[in-house]
């Protein structure tokens, strides 16, 4: 036992210890957001970033409403005497005991998914207790990346491509939401590839190479690499900048996948989601102000990542068409580009202070989503209670 009383530390985006509770708390919630449907699928999944974001919303809603066997795979930080764990290792813990509860054979290794030695582990489990995958989903996000191949170890980074970029950006340093603003310097050639390289499809592609060589592909095989690509608003420093460029490298990726190892044998796309507060989003310049006026903008329109995940199965198994772009990618972001929200989020950004203090509701929620991201900030949770901060990581 290690009952702790447990604050939050905090310094702008970042939250550097978790709460136990509030963390299993906020899957407990989205679990019971998303509509229970047995569908008798249960495809073999092998879900690359299960523990936060979308891969976690979409691990939910193929627990929930499809009964998914199979693995996933994150890597999360165990408790230390100064620290919890993160909030992604008490994130799985909780996941586990809903799939388990729902009668899921799905289990959870930590590992370096990047190493050909955590692919070793997790294909050497996928072997002997599910055989072919049906699935593979890619939702891996991290701030670096050793090649496998050639040791290099390869560091991504936020910065606008050609120039620099400054723009307006949320700030709440000292509790109060204010507009700020942020300048970045243009990334140098060295620093774009190797954002490419972490952020990209070079990973992606080795998985599915892995996969192949051990005979682990499924009839009619399905990956699918999540992506984003946002307003005109913030495409300087993403779309436009090295984060895009790697989005760019992970589309290319889809189309040689298709052209070379899954000709014939399965189909690889990107999925592009629409916005959401998340660790890796909160950290990019502006990001977090667009989001912001976006949820300003949408109310309870503003769609959930679990309800995202929701259309991504419906259109993955076949229950609803897919919806597809011209560049071949799904797309899920259609209510967050419908022009007439972009023109009013738009008019908020003309004025940023003005837009934020038009948008105090936003910004209290924007907040909110940040704190809930490590656990913290949830109504019914006792926060000055001391809490067990040992919690193991589920048993295969």
């Amino acid at each position: 036992m290690s009952l702790r009383h447990i604050d939050p530390k905090q310094r702008g985006f970042l939250i550097v210890n978790s709460h136990p509770v509030g963390a299993a708390e906020t899957v407990g919630r989205t679990w019971d957001r998303i509509p229970p449907r047995a569908d008798g699928s249960a495809p073999v999944v092998l879900l690359l970033g299960h523990s936060a974001g979308y891969g976690l919303a979409t691990l939910l809603t193929g627990l929930r409403q499809h009964g998914i066997r199979g693995v996933g795979v994150a890597y999360e930080a165990a408790e230390t005497e100064r620290r919890t764990a993160s909030a992604g290792w008490y994130r799985t813990a909780q996941a586990a005991r809903l799939a388990t509860e729902a009668g899921c054979d799905f289990v959870f290794v930590n590992t370096d998914a990047f190493s050909d030695k955590g692919k070793d582990e997790v294909l050497d489990l996928v072997e002997r207790r599910f055989g072919k995958v049906d699935h593979l989903i890619y939702s891996l996000a991290a701030p670096r990346r050793t090649d496998p191949e050639t040791g290099t170890v390869h560091h991504s980074v936020i910065k606008p491509l050609g120039a620099p970029y400054e723009s307006p950006a949320l700030d709440f340093s000292d509790g109060t939401p204010k507009v700020t603003s942020v300048r970045l310097e243009a990334a140098t050639t060295q620093e774009k590839h190797a954002t490419e390289q972490v952020m990209g499809g070079a990973d992606w592609q080795l998985w599915v190479r892995h996969l192949a060589e051990r005979a682990l592909l499924a009839d009619d095989f399905t990956t699918v690499a999540l992506t984003y690509i946002g307003s005109e608003l913030t495409a300087p420093v993403y779309r436009q900048g090295t984060i895009g460029a790697a989005k760019e490298h992970l589309e290319r990726t889809a189309g040689q996948l298709n052209a070379g190892v899954l000709a014939g044998r399965g189909r690889a796309m990107t999925v592009v989601a629409g916005a959401a507060v998340t660790q890796a989003s909160s950290a990019i310049p502006s990001i977090a102000l667009y989001t912001t006026f976006l949820r300003t903008v949408l109310g309870d329109g503003f769609r959930t990542t679990d309800q995202q995940a929701v259309d991504l199965w419906d259109q993955l198994l076949g229950n609803t068409p897919l919806v597809t772009d011209e560049a071949g990618r799904v797309r899920l972001d259609g209510w967050e580009l419908d022009p007439r929200v972009q023109d009013r989020v738009r008019e908020l950004w003309a004025d940023p202070q003005a837009g934020l203090d038009r948008s105090a509701a936003g910004a209290d929620w924007f907040i909110g989503q940040i704190r809930e991201l490590y656990g913290w900030g949830l109504d019914g949770v006792d926060y000055d209670e001391a809490v067990e901060t040992s919690v193991a990581w589920p048993a295969p």
